[in-house]
């Protein structure tokens, strides 16, 4: 499949509207579930039709909550079968909030969150107070979802190379970011970070990598790649494919969305992935002999 166009200066308005939307989602999943190493208990996962919750649970329900990309509605499932839907259409954040929560009470789920956006750059609105932030773009946000669908596909096909500790492929609300991290197992050396989500985030040694749509300081959609803590010469790195540079302003590197979508992607991909890692986890020296395994194939059952 032909990876979608996805200019950010076409589609900002949505993809700040539709970033806010996911928070309030995320931060359902992060009020009902205990917390994981690294908080991940808190990614969305991303489905054969958007980004959805894990089962979650209120009292005797069980219930999910997916973002549905496709036909451009919040569906909310529960147990018993009962269910609410809400379109997803040009609507002041405010009254999403509202509508999500009023959803939510009618199914008898009386969870709470902290109304308030996170790791955002600009206009931390509160959500029950956001009428700025009322975007959506049918057209573009099914075509951000294809990107994550397909980077993904590759992101999973990365992790599996890697046998020691490593997350899921999962979407981060926060950053608004799809992506995987693998760990050598050290903690990582020196004062944290201040940040709650970074102290417990980079509590370890990482090399992660991912995809973003683009933001405030990096205004392209791109995939990332980042070493922490970052050893001696890994800025300088030669990493690959050859549109693949170093952003200081973004502290990692990147490959432009643009500079691979239209050919070899998966394999540029991949490239990068590997080459960033490799350069991150040579300097840093991790055993890498016991952390990797070769690229499989799929396993056919008996």
């Amino acid at each position: 499949m032909k990876w979608p166009a996805l200019p950010l200066d076409a589609w900002r308005d949505t993809r700040e509207t539709l970033h806010r939307y996911t928070q309030i989602v995320g931060k359902i999943q992060l009020a009902l579930t205990p917390v994981v190493n690294h908080f991940w208990n808190v990614t969305l996962r991303v489905t054969a039709r958007g980004l959805a919750t894990c089962a979650l649970q209120w009292d005797d329900q069980t219930f999910d909550i997916e973002l549905d990309l496709v036909e451009h509605r919040l569906v909310i499932r529960a147990i018993d079968g009962k269910r609410r839907e809400l379109e997803l259409r040009p609507l002041a954040v405010a009254d999403f909030y509202r509508d999500v929560f009023a959803a939510l009470s009618e199914l008898g789920i009386g969870v709470s969150i902290w109304d308030h956006p996170v790791e955002l750059k600009t206009e931390a609105i509160p959500f029950s107070q956001d009428r700025v932030h009322a975007s959506y773009d049918r057209d573009a946000a099914h075509r951000f979802f294809r990107t994550l669908a397909s980077a993904r596909d590759v992101l999973e096909e990365f992790r599996s190379r890697f046998i020691g500790k490593c997350s899921g492929v999962g979407f981060y609300w926060g950053t608004f970011d799809l992506s995987v991290a693998r760990y050598c197992g050290r903690r990582a050396p020196g004062p944290l970070p201040a940040g709650v989500m970074e102290r417990e985030g980079y509590s370890h040694e990482v090399s992660e990598v991912g995809f973003w749509p683009g933001d405030a300081i990096y205004g392209a959609p791109a995939f990332f790649a980042l070493h922490y803590p970052a050893p001696d010469g890994y800025t300088s790195s030669n990493v690959r494919p050859q549109a693949a540079s170093w952003q200081e302003a973004a502290h990692c590197f990147v490959l432009p969305y643009d500079a691979c979508r239209e050919h070899d992607t998966r394999a540029q991909i991949l490239e990068f992935c590997q080459s960033t890692y490799e350069a991150g986890a040579n300097l840093a020296h991790w055993d890498r002999a016991d952390l990797e395994r070769p690229p499989q194939g799929a396993v056919d059952g008996e």
